[in-house]
């Protein structure tokens, strides 16, 4: 992370030039807790690249994480994050321990890490984290807790104080500037809802009930609605972004914090870990793989179309069919955060500075590595109008 070279040593860049072959430069964040800091590594790489994505689209830590980015100018964003993370990651209630001097490459016994790792979890649940929520008192168990905001274990009103601080709401709210779209489900109705920069006024409380998942975080109230964490319905945006319209020629770089594919479980806390990450991955593969056929086909009706005289074109039958063309180009950028051999179903409520600063370097290495395939970043041909490239397993389409 931004802790080995100050953030406003980084180089400043102009716009990437590989940008210039698109109208829309997307960053997709996933929901996933303790492990958003990947995405902070993911981003801090991006910037060195000047990469500045044109729309962000987050759920829940990722909300969080858009909320940083948006609310800063571009040459603040890595010092922001930065201060966001070394803020959350301490305890609530007692001095935190010193993130451990390891040598870099140290290999220490996975049972002292595991004991570790546990005890930093086990603090979360007990103390709460600074600046993003503390333990509920009294408890939710007794009678008077009677609304959908305190009908929790935790109190997240730290993290309002935390965004007000570290991000600056009108920046967020310049949809001119960073298009800015973030995901959660109403209470009520069951439905997901998306608030959207364009569309309205995003305050605090947008991004809190993007990440208030129960039974942990209450539910936050937005006129007159309450909602909860977006993860419960669909763990990441990418449908959202994949399906906008008008559609124009896309580079989005998708980040995923779960991994649907895993080791088969020997032991009840793999049973946890195994049954989170199916659940929160959201089927991003399935998604991508429905969206590169549905692209294909709507390809290939745009250049159908397109032999269609011009005095045939006011007939309603074209007018449909214009409803479902789809002749832009969209190249998805993957990359999916790897589980360490030391880490737990508590992975994502783990927030030990140690850790983090891990998961910093994950997404940090993983996004430099994907940057050295420069041809990756090339717009697809019309033929192939939907490519996607993950630097774990390799381009689909070269």
């Amino acid at each position: 992370m931004a802790a080995h070279k100050t953030p406003s040593s980084l180089p400043r860049r102009q716009r990437h030039p590989a940008q210039d072959a698109y109208n829309i430069t997307a960053l997709v964040l996933q929901g996933g807790g303790a492990l958003g800091a990947y995405q902070a590594g993911v981003y801090e790489s991006l910037a060195e690249a000047g990469l500045h994505p044109d729309w962000i689209a987050g759920i829940s830590i990722g909300a969080l994480n858009a909320a940083i980015i948006a609310g800063n100018a571009p040459e603040h964003r890595v010092e922001r994050l930065t201060e966001f993370w070394e803020t959350i990651c301490k305890s609530a209630l007692w001095p935190d321990r010193p993130a451990l001097p390891w040598p870099e490459g140290l290999n220490l016994p996975q049972l002292f890490r595991d004991g570790i790792n546990t005890l930093a979890a086990w603090r979360a649940l007990t103390e709460g984290q600074s600046g993003f929520f503390r333990t509920r008192l009294p408890p939710p168990l007794l009678p008077w807790h009677g609304t959908p905001a305190t009908v929790s274990w935790y109190d997240t009103a730290p993290l309002r104080a935390t965004l007000e601080r570290l991000a600056d709401f009108d920046r967020i709210n310049d949809a001119r500037t960073l298009r800015v779209s973030i995901g959660a489900v109403n209470v009520r109705t069951g439905n997901f809802a998306y608030f959207d920069n364009r569309k309205e006024t995003l305050r605090p409380e947008h991004f809190m009930a993007s990440g208030a998942l129960p039974p942990g975080f209450p539910a936050v109230e937005i006129d007159g609605e309450y909602y909860w964490d977006g993860g419960m319905v669909s763990n990441t945006p990418l449908y959202r972004v994949l399906t906008e319209r008008p559609h124009r020629d896309a580079l989005i770089f998708q980040v995923d914090l779960w991994s649907a594919c895993g080791a088969l479980p020997r032991d009840l806390g793999s049973v946890a870990e195994r049954a989170k990450d199916i659940q929160y991955s959201s089927r991003t593969r399935l998604v991508t793989e429905y969206m590169h056929q549905s692209r294909e086909q709507q390809q290939l009706l745009h250049d159908l179309m397109q032999l269609v005289p011009e005095g045939k074109r006011g007939d309603p039958a074209f007018r449909r069919a214009q409803r479902y063309a789809n002749g832009a180009l969209t190249n998805l950028i993957h990359l999916i955060y790897r589980d360490k051999p030391y880490e737990g179903h508590y992975k994502d409520y783990e927030f030990s500075a140690t850790t983090m600063r891990e998961h910093w370097q994950s997404g940090l290495a993983d996004m430099r590595h994907t940057l050295a395939q420069p041809h990756w970043l090339a717009p697809p041909d019309p033929e192939n109008p939907f490519v996607t490239h993950d630097v774990h397993r390799g381009p689909d389409h070269d």
